[in-house]
């Protein structure tokens, strides 16, 4: 159900699960966090791009697994699926080539940008099944969208069709479905091209800052670490040398 590897300095995990429109149930969530977990502290990894096989992206958790789950969802695995994708080191790319629904909306948010394709759809019905979402993921929906289309996408259960959700800023990029690829390869080979300890060291804060939790002590020792860092002395050296700069991470 999941397909995950590194090459070079771009991780990819793919949900490949068609023929339920990718759904996710507890064992595949479980997976897919423990390969983020794994891949935490790879030396070379740069970017990581999430992505899904078939019309759709992904239909968020299993509603047969929800069912047979019980009335507890106290320990929820999606929102600890989706708080590590947040928090994930490198910079991260949901590859949308399709709809997302319930918790794939989520997991599409938990990413730091998200691409999608004309003809797309995304919407979240849990008040349609009697479920309170997670406060995690309204808050990381309220976080890219606004308090505003939270509401809309929570309270009316609405559809929302590909231009809307660009317009709205769920979507960074909507392109053609022949595009997909060639934007996202773009955006890999930019984020993989910029200083590691840069990158890593603000999405931290970005994280940190979106929720509230800003540690401004490791913030500041972020900072120096950077300004101390190989890196910077290789961006200097390669702006006044009018050349492409080559990061090490170090």
């Amino acid at each position: 159900m999941i397909d995950a590897e590194i090459t070079g300095p771009v991780g990819r995990i793919t949900l490949n699960r068609p023929e339920a429109h990718n759904a996710l149930d507890r064992t595949a969530m479980a997976e897919m966090t423990g390969v983020l977990e794994s891949w935490w502290e790879h030396p070379d990894l740069r970017v990581l791009v999430v992505t899904g096989t078939g019309k759709s992206f992904c239909a968020g958790a299993s509603l047969g697994d929800v069912a047979a789950g019980g009335n507890d969802w106290s320990d929820n695995p999606l929102t600890r699926l989706c708080d590590t994708l947040e928090e994930f080191p490198a910079p991260t790319i949901a590859r949308l080539n399709g709809g997302a629904y319930g918790g794939g909306v989520e997991i599409a948010l938990a990413c730091d940008f998200r691409v999608g394709i004309t003809g797309m759809k995304a919407f979240a019905p849990p008040a349609r099944l009697g479920i309170h979402y997670e406060p995690a993921g309204i808050r990381r929906a309220m976080d890219r969208v606004g308090a505003q289309m939270a509401r809309r996408m929570f309270l009316l259960a609405e559809r929302f069709e590909a231009e809307d959700l660009h317009a709205m800023g769920f979507l960074d990029f909507l392109m053609q479905t022949g595009e997909l690829d060639e934007k996202v390869d773009e955006l890999v080979a930019i984020l993989s091209s910029l200083a590691p300890l840069a990158e890593r060291g603000m999405k931290r804060t970005i994280v940190e800052l979106s929720r509230g939790t800003l540690d401004a002590e490791a913030a500041r020792e972020r900072v120096a670490a950077c300004f101390a860092s190989a890196d910077h002395a290789e961006g200097l050296a390669a702006q006044a040398e009018k050349r492409p700069p080559v990061f090490v991470g170090k």
